[in-house]
């Protein structure tokens, strides 16, 4: 049973991550992302069910289009194994349940606008409204009682995304560059509600750390936030609280 839980949240955990990619590529290039068919980016020919298998049709295919034969990006399969592997590590950690669905869901939402953000350097609104709207739904789920989730999520959510704004006005102040994105306060907020201020701090600085990496491996002036953002959220659902009590440890 607890394997073929395991691998039904496997298969779960790669279709969120294809639907949301999907969702994301499309608002990227300005296309009707909830009527719109998903094409090849070459040859523009509408993919059929069989082209849009999550993970199976990019081996069958062997990473190339049916119609044209031209490359497909193995970006997508790997986001799609990754939250597929992020899916049965988040039902050992939470159990089966509002928990672990909870990840997979904003896992799934956080990947869509990263999409976005790395294409267009903006988080749209959209997500950001829709991982509200899903915590609010999951609340009265929550193990620790609707009353403390709602109180520390919107803690979380108050003191994370207020304490960056703050820090990053003072910099624009003493620089005179932006040194964050409205859509990237609006998403800290949000990841925020769902991570409670112990485990947001824990996050925050662990995108900062990979943001900073990334910046200082790559050489660019500018990066899109919101990815590191959501590779850090991720991350601290699954380990955050450990690290918080591991960290806590030394301060005590």
């Amino acid at each position: 049973m607890k394997l073929k839980l395991a691998v039904l949240y496997f298969i779960a955990g790669t279709v969120s991550a294809s639907f949301f990619l999907c969702i994301g590529g499309r608002i990227a290039q300005n296309e009707d992302w909830i009527r719109g068919r998903s094409r090849c980016d070459v040859c523009r020919h509408p993919l059929g069910v069989r082209d849009l298998i999550p993970l199976v049709s990019w081996i069958l295919l062997k990473g190339r289009c049916r119609y044209c034969k031209a490359k497909i990006s193995v970006s997508c399969w790997i986001f799609e194994l990754l939250l597929g592997i992020g899916s049965v590590l988040a039902l050992q950690v939470y159990g089966p349940g509002m928990e672990s669905l909870r990840w997979m869901v904003l896992s799934g939402l956080l990947l869509g606008l990263s999409a976005v953000d790395l294409k267009r350097y903006e988080i749209p609104d959209g997500f950001i409204l829709a991982g509200i709207l899903f915590w609010l739904v999951t609340v009265p789920f929550a193990k620790e009682g609707p009353a403390d989730a709602l109180r520390q999520g919107l803690l979380g959510g108050v003191l994370i995304a207020g304490g960056m704004l703050g820090t990053a006005g003072l910099m624009e102040l003493l620089t005179g560059r932006e040194c964050l994105g409205g859509g990237d306060v609006k998403l800290l907020f949000m990841t925020g509600l769902y991570l409670g201020p112990a485990c947001g701090f824990f996050s925050l600085i662990l995108s900062c750390l990979s943001g900073t990496v990334f910046a200082a491996v790559s050489g660019r002036s500018k990066i899109p936030f919101g990815p590191f953002i959501s590779f850090a959220v991720c991350v601290s659902l699954l380990f955050g609280r450990q690290a918080v009590l591991w960290y806590s440890s030394f301060l005590l």
